[in-house]
Formats: structure tokens, sequence, C-alpha cells
């Protein structure tokens, strides 16, 4: 169950009434179990090294890793930034910074960012990592933050967005959204595209705001809260928006995905789903992990549904990532699944131990990167399984066919 935060001792008690309830009947969203299938893809491990000790402890919404000019930047809680080296997991640098981190890394050609639990934005040199400066804010940090040469945004969880400068972090802007009283403990990564910044609040909204001044050129409510509790009423938007072109895409916990137009953010599409990790495009589609563990693939022009993938049900799913024909994302114990892009099909797992991995894998080409919540990094290097020629096939004696049974195909729904 994902972690709730609230302004109000009201709130408190009714999260922790719910977590109670859920407790006491066992049957309620038990894991779905892995079955054995056949492998389509290869997946090898290249490297794996770790940013905490193994004895850390588990950070429950885990801490993104990013990927720019062939180097990796992870981030431990304990207050370590590490950067590796992509291909060969050689540590380039590690810099200190002594705080809670919390935010997940974000980084481009020159500057690497990462956000602290008590508040705290530190920049760093992408090439050596010495500290360019840092700032405070009044709330934590709990997503990356977005980069572009004129401005950095960044979300808190007071329901604040603001507009930072790359030379030195001091505040050019910032917007702010009403927090509710009862809220899931996360925030939306704001998205830079052109001269908008745009993300998602604890209301359900997405907000688009001017780069230059901050002026909000639109808000759209994606999850209109409803029911009569503050539980039923949770409507986070916890998760980055897509952009596509002239098109925003966005998901929302107890609610709906939909597609926006960029300039105005009116609504084109609606699809009723619930997420709180978010969604993935890729070239023509559009996929999401929803809250309670199912798959699903949707065209992004329409919003038809092309397939739902059922075989994760209630394992954790963090946000999903794409790479060529398939789709990518880790569990609540530690596995990596990779699905068929064009049917949902489980097509290979790994394992990368037992600690849950929440944050998205990074793809880069033909290689996956994940980080568990102890701060583990698994790097795999993924290729086509090729297919025995038949000849060969028929030449195999008896003995070394091994039939495996495979992991039920998904509900498919044609579109319409």
């Amino acid at each position: 169950m994902r972690y709730l935060q609230t302004l109000t001792l009201a709130g408190a008690l009714a999260a922790l009434l719910a977590v109670a309830a859920c407790s006491k009947d066992k049957s309620i969203d038990q894991p779905a179990k892995l079955t054995p299938l056949t492998p389509k893809l290869r997946v090898q491990r290249i490297w794996s090294a770790g940013v905490d000790d193994k004895k850390a402890a588990v950070l429950r919404l885990g801490l993104g890793l990013s990927v720019a000019d062939n180097r990796l930047y992870a981030a431990g809680h304990r207050g370590d930034l590490v950067a590796f080296d992509l291909a060969s997991g050689r540590v380039l640098w590690r810099a200190h910074t002594r705080a809670p981190l919390a935010g997940g890394t974000a980084a481009s050609a020159a500057l690497v960012l990462v956000g602290s639990s008590d508040g705290q934005l530190f920049a760093f040199k992408a090439a050596n990592g010495a500290m360019l400066w840092k700032v405070r804010l009044n709330g934590e940090v709990l997503a990356p933050a977005a980069i572009s040469e004129r401005l950095i945004a960044v979300r808190t969880v007071d329901g604040k967005l603001h507009a930072l400068s790359p030379a030195d972090g001091h505040e050019l802007w910032s917007q702010e959204q009403q927090v509710p009283r009862l809220s899931l403990r996360g925030t939306a990564r704001p998205v830079i595209a052109g001269d908008l910044v745009l993300c998602g609040f604890d209301n359900g909204k997405v907000l688009a705001a001017n780069m230059t001044d901050g002026s909000v050129q639109w808000e759209a409510t994606i999850t209109p809260p409803h029911g009569r509790t503050e539980l039923e009423r949770l409507a986070d938007i916890d998760s980055a928006v897509g952009v596509s072109g002239q098109d925003v895409y966005a998901v929302g916990f107890q609610g709906r995905v939909a597609m926006l137009a960029l300039d105005t953010g009116q609504i084109w599409w609606s699809h009723e789903a619930s997420s709180y990790r978010g969604l993935t495009l890729g070239e023509d589609m559009l996929y999401v992990a929803t809250a309670d563990g199912e798959v699903i693939a949707l065209k992004a022009r329409s919003g038809a549904e092309l397939w739902r993938q059922k075989a994760l049900l209630h394992r954790g799913l963090s946000k999903l990532a794409t790479m060529d024909d398939a789709v990518v994302v880790g569990d609540f114990q530690g596995y990596v699944h990779w699905l068929d892009k064009s049917s949902g099909a489980l097509a290979a797992r790994v394992s990368t131990g037992k600690t849950r991995i929440s944050t998205a894998p990074v793809v880069a080409g033909n290689t996956v990167v994940v980080v568990n919540d102890r701060g583990q990094v698994s790097a795999f290097r993924v290729t086509p399984l090729a297919r025995a020629p038949a000849t060969d096939r028929r030449k195999a004696p008896a003995t070394d066919r091994r039939k495996v049974p495979e992991t039920p195909a998904p509900t498919r729904e044609e579109s319409q």
C-alpha cells in the first residue's frame, strides 16, 4: 500500500484505520504468483554496484536514476551521489551531501541535481562532482527536478512548483496549488515542453506555467476528487506527464488517464485508470502501470485499449520504461519484467534480489538499469533470443526439449 501523508490528525487516523483493515483480511490484494515462462529475450547482467551499504534502511519512494552522456547518476538516502560509467559500472566520482536524499537524480550534460527530504536541492558539476550550489526550499523534495538551459523546475510537498536559476539556484518564480488534507506521499516531476513548465498536483490537476514569468497558461482537472471520505477522495497526480508533439498525457490515482492539448489544456479523450506510478510513451502507444498492478496499453491518439496484462496483479509495480519491442517494469520482490509491446505477453524476467524496485528502469540503447530501494544498482544487456533453424530443432534429441509452461496471455480488446 502506498504511503499517505496528511496535514491533519483526522487524516492520519483514517489512513491508519485503512491499513489496519487491509491487514486483517489476508485474501485482499494478494500478489500474483510468478509462473514459469519461455523467454523471448536474452537478459545478461553486465554490472552491479551499491550506492548505500547493504544495511541501509529501505526507502519506500526509491531514488530514481538518470543518464546523460553515457554516465549513470544514482543517489543514496544517506547522502551520497555517485556517477557511474554506464557501460562498465566504474565509479567516476562520488559526492557527499550529508543530507537525507529523497528526490532522485536529474542530469544534463553539465549539471546533476538531487533533492532531499529536509527541503534542500543540490547542484553538482557533471564532469567531476564538484558542488556548484545548494538552496533550501520550504518543503520536502520527493521527485527529481527538470532541467533546461533557462531554468530548473522542482516540486515540493507543500504544493509549490519552483523555478530556479541553473547558474546559482536563486528563485525565478513559483506557483502553488492547494494540498488536500490527505494525499499520497509523493510528488510529480515537472516537465519542460517548449516555453511551458507542466506539472501534476495532489488535487488531481495539471498546471501549465509560462517559463518566463510563471504565469498560468492553463490548468486541467484529470482526476476530480469524489466520494465521502478523505481516502475515497484521493486524486493525486504523483508522476510526470508525458509530452509528444502538441499532445500531453497524464494519469491520476483513482481517476483516469487523459490526453490534453499542449497549448490550451483541452482534454481530447480520457480512459478510466488509477495509477500513482504514471505512464510511459512509446511511438504511437502509451503504457500505464495501474495501482492494482495491471499493465495497460492504449493507442495514443484515441485512447483505445489494445491489451491489458494481469499476470503482475498486486506486485507493487514501478513506473514503466520502453525499449525496442518491449515494456520494462520492476516489482516489490526485486524482479524486472519485460512485456511484449504488441501483445503484452511476458517476454523475460530476472531477479535483482529481494528488495522492492520503486522507480522506473532506465533504458539506454540495449542497456537497462534498475535500482532497488536499498540503493543497489543492476545493469543488464538485453538482446533478442535467436531462434534455432527448423532443421536444428528436428535433429535435437527428445531429451533436450524442455516444455516450460507459459504465463497466460493477457486479455485483449480490439480498438474501436
